[in-house]
């Protein structure tokens, strides 16, 4: 209680903010991008995946998707074990088992050890992005942590813009008797290993534990976030479970609407230089080069609808928006050649990556923050089956239909039914009670549902 009788000091809280982003907030952008490029890099090497080990469009596309089937299945015990070991061992050793999965890909030898690896690799990597938003409310006041989402959520984009020129001139390398396509693995998947030595050694698990703090800043931000807590509990009825809420109709609403979304980005990310390849006689690096203009795009988007998003209050309206310019634009995808189809494709990434953005803060101000980073976990386990659905349903697809057509139109109906579905999601939790005569002020003062975007 003596957290919210004396709160700290705005000067010094805001300080402390402010060191603890600039600390942190750019290691995580390059742990973020390493980590995305070592999850989509496949979609650069299908054709050689196919010439040099005979593996087709639905074995590829089953590949490409058991990486989710890996991370939805241990992303939630990967972020209990993160709490109770702390960030900066736990975040190492994502790092560590997921470079090694990566690296071992280039000694992938036809369809089963592709399977297996992949699954491997979604395994290795479970627990890295709700552990990094857990991370952030352990050390950050609320209404710091939609800032620091923004830009820790824009190293995906970063990744998917230099993940193509990377790779295709990673793909130019041979030598000791090796392709191109396993020197991609093996060079990109090293780099992770070298970044968690890094992070070892710059990640600290808790406030406290930063020698980069001064005392007075280090008792700022754990009172902050104790308070933030407090006003949490004391606007609820009924002290929550962990069972409750993983039974709330609330948190089937998220997974469904976050499942809509990744739906939609990894069918692109998957299949999007495949689509490239078809508008003329173009390289790997050339592939890469215009792989990255849509998601060039949409971080300028992300951007920019994030700040009217931050000016004018309607979460649900912003990320409905955003779900119906990317269900036009893949729409759009089906009804001209390949280079409108590419460029309606940019059009939709200006929605689907959008809505990615603006889509974390409404379950954030929802949940209990007892239990936020394991129903997190969930919600983005479950919503980046996606990534398992979409790839496998455009490889059997193309393998029995020679088109992907009918995917593109499943993404477009699938996105207008998540923008209105997210109008029935919550943004506070449902036990927030308005201020009455009767109620207690601090209990009614804006607690982490008003700030925790």
């Amino acid at each position: 209680m003596d957290t919210v009788q004396n709160p700290p000091d705005p000067t010094v809280l805001a300080r402390a903010a402010t060191k603890v982003k600039r600390h942190v907030l750019p290691l995580f952008v390059v742990m973020f991008i390493v980590n995305y490029i070592d999850r989509v890099n496949i979609g650069f090497v299908r054709s050689h995946l196919e010439i040099d080990l005979g593996i087709g469009a639905a074995a590829y596309g089953l590949g490409a998707g058991l990486f989710f089937i890996g991370y939805a299945i241990f992303e939630v015990p990967s972020n209990l074990l993160l709490q109770r070991y702390g960030a900066r061992a736990w975040l190492t050793r994502i790092m560590f088992t997921w470079g090694a999965a990566a690296m071992a890909m280039a000694f992938v030898k036809g369809e089963t050890s592709f399977y297996v690896l992949r699954f491997v690799l979604g395994a290795a990597e479970a627990g890295f992005f709700p552990g990094v938003i857990y991370y952030f409310t352990q050390w950050l006041p609320a209404s710091e942590r939609g800032k620091a989402m923004a830009i820790f959520l824009s190293g995906s984009a970063i990744a998917s813009v230099i993940s193509g020129p990377v790779s295709g001139a990673l793909l130019h390398i041979n030598g000791f008797s090796l392709h191109g396509w396993q020197w991609m693995f093996l060079i990109e998947g090293f780099a992770s290993i070298v970044l968690c030595g890094f992070v070892w050694f710059w990640l600290q698990s808790r406030p406290d534990q930063a020698t980069w703090l001064s005392a007075e800043e280090k008792h700022a931000l754990v009172s902050a976030i104790e308070a933030e807590q407090l006003a949490r509990e004391a606007v609820r009825t009924v002290r929550p479970s962990m069972f409750k809420l993983l039974a709330d109709r609330q948190i089937a609403l998220f997974c469904f609407i976050y499942f809509s979304i990744a739906l939609t980005i990894y069918g692109a990310t998957f299949w999007l230089p495949s689509m490239i390849k078809k508008m003329g006689n173009l390289g790997d690096f050339q592939v890469g080069l215009f792989n990255s203009i849509p998601w060039l795009i949409s971080i300028v988007a992300m951007y920019g609808f994030a700040a009217l998003a931050s000016k004018w209050k309607h979460q649900q309206a912003w990320v409905a928006l955003m779900l119906v310019i990317a269900a036009f634009g893949m729409f759009m995808s089906t009804t001209g050649g390949p280079v409108f189809a590419f460029v309606a494709i940019c059009f939709a990434a200006i929605g689907f990556k959008a809505a990615s953005a603006l889509f974390w803060p409404i379950p954030q101000g929802y949940l209990d923050a007892r239990i936020a980073a394991a129903v997190i976990a969930l919600i983005n386990s479950v919503g980046n089956l996606g990534g398992f659905v979409a790839p496998t349903t455009f490889g059997l697809l193309e393998q029995t239909t020679g088109s992907i057509e009918g995917g593109l139109y499943g993404l477009a109906a699938t996105s207008l039914v998540a923008a209105v579905v997210v109008f029935f999601a919550r943004t506070a939790p449902r036990g927030t009670v308005p201020p009455t005569p009767t109620t207690h002020q601090h209990a009614s003062r804006p607690g982490p549902q008003g700030a925790a975007s």
